[in-house]
């Protein structure tokens, strides 16, 4: 595959997930990023408006900022205005607890949308992961986006906890004018710790699957089409776009091909220092993402549908790319977590 992506004229990523801070007000035992306080190196007010500047100029057309919780930087609605002022698009996923109506005005804009993040349909589900408190002041941020009628989805991550509440998230979500994602559960940052807590097994993945197949209007991004059926093709991605249409700049301005793959060994740059443009374009890191082949899946029947699924459920579980992801329907089995010395 080499370079195409780059030679087929896809000269930036379509969009970029940007961690803006390591900060967050709450301890969400699942959390990618082992978010909590905000650590050295963050990029300043100024380098991230370079960050800004230099993605602007590339057309990168959306950032899906996130963080640990954004709205604990100082300058957060500063950035998204200079962001806005470049006419780029920004989907801001929040925990929602810090939102109000004065925030909420400043939001409203046709280029925000705003992920809210609820791990359940009532305090006691949702509070036993997000923390205590926390659903209550999301409900009140929804009331307060709803009032300004900027669009809106809620994020539920699926665990074992959150699928018997699948319907009643639907449900929620429709009460606030608002549309449900639901996010695949991968065992990075505090993740690798509840993994074997949280993550659902065989029985609730293909159950899962086939609740899916009957909400068509519940959206996944890229995060299950291991397991979409045919009925979801066209709905999004049917393989994984980390390095060809996406990637990950961390709180410090690394660059990574994902936000579940902040690895020592997948940085490939940072910014604002190093060239993106060149990065993007020349990184071996990108390219031997570019290159990804799982061999063993290309006489699946479902191949077509998943190419392989997540390579970062694969690496975190197996240590190795390259290999199918043990989360999909061909291979759906409950997977045990690495030991734990493997995350120290």
């Amino acid at each position: 595959m080499g370079n195409q992506y780059v030679d087929m004229g896809l000269s930036a990523p379509v969009n970029v997930t940007w961690e803006v801070t390591y900060a967050c007000n709450l301890s969400c035992i699942h959390c990618l990023s082992d978010g909590g306080k905000k650590r050295r190196g963050e990029l300043t007010t100024e380098e991230c408006m370079q960050v800004i500047d230099t993605l602007s100029e590339m057309k990168v057309f959306q950032f899906n900022i996130g963080g640990g919780e954004p709205f604990m930087r100082s300058d957060f609605l500063d950035l998204i205005d200079y962001a806005h002022a470049r006419e780029m698009v920004t989907c801001i996923s929040t925990n929602g607890t810090l939102i109000d109506d004065d925030i909420a005005r400043r939001l409203d804009s046709p280029l925000v949308y705003i992920q809210v993040s609820l791990d359940g349909a009532s305090p006691d589900s949702n509070d036993a992961i997000r923390g205590k408190g926390s659903f209550r002041n999301v409900i009140k941020a929804l009331a307060c986006l709803r009032k300004r009628d900027i669009e809106v989805s809620i994020n539920t991550v699926l665990t074992h906890r959150s699928f018997p509440e699948l319907d009643r998230m639907v449900a929620l979500a429709a009460e606030y004018g608002a549309k449900l994602r639901v996010s695949r559960f991968r065992p990075s940052g505090r993740g690798k710790a509840s993994w074997s807590q949280l993550n659902i097994g065989k029985t609730q993945m293909i159950a899962f699957s086939d609740w899916l197949s009957r909400h068509l209007r519940v959206s996944t991004g890229d995060s299950f089409f291991s397991i979409s059926t045919e009925d979801r093709r066209s709905l999004g991605l049917n393989m994984c776009g980390a390095c060809k249409l996406t990637c990950c700049i961390s709180p410090e301005g690394n660059v990574y091909p994902c936000a579940f793959l902040q690895d020592q060994e997948f940085l490939a740059g940072r910014l604002p220092a190093d060239d993106f443009a060149d990065i993007w374009e020349n990184s071996p890191v990108f390219h031997s993402f570019r290159a990804l082949e799982i061999k063993s899946c290309e006489s699946c029947h479902r191949f077509d549908l998943c190419h392989g699924g997540c390579p970062a459920i694969a690496y975190h579980t197996q240590r190795k790319l390259g290999i199918p992801d043990p989360g999909c329907l061909a291979n759906c089995v409950s997977i045990k977590p690495m030991a734990a010395e493997v995350y120290q």
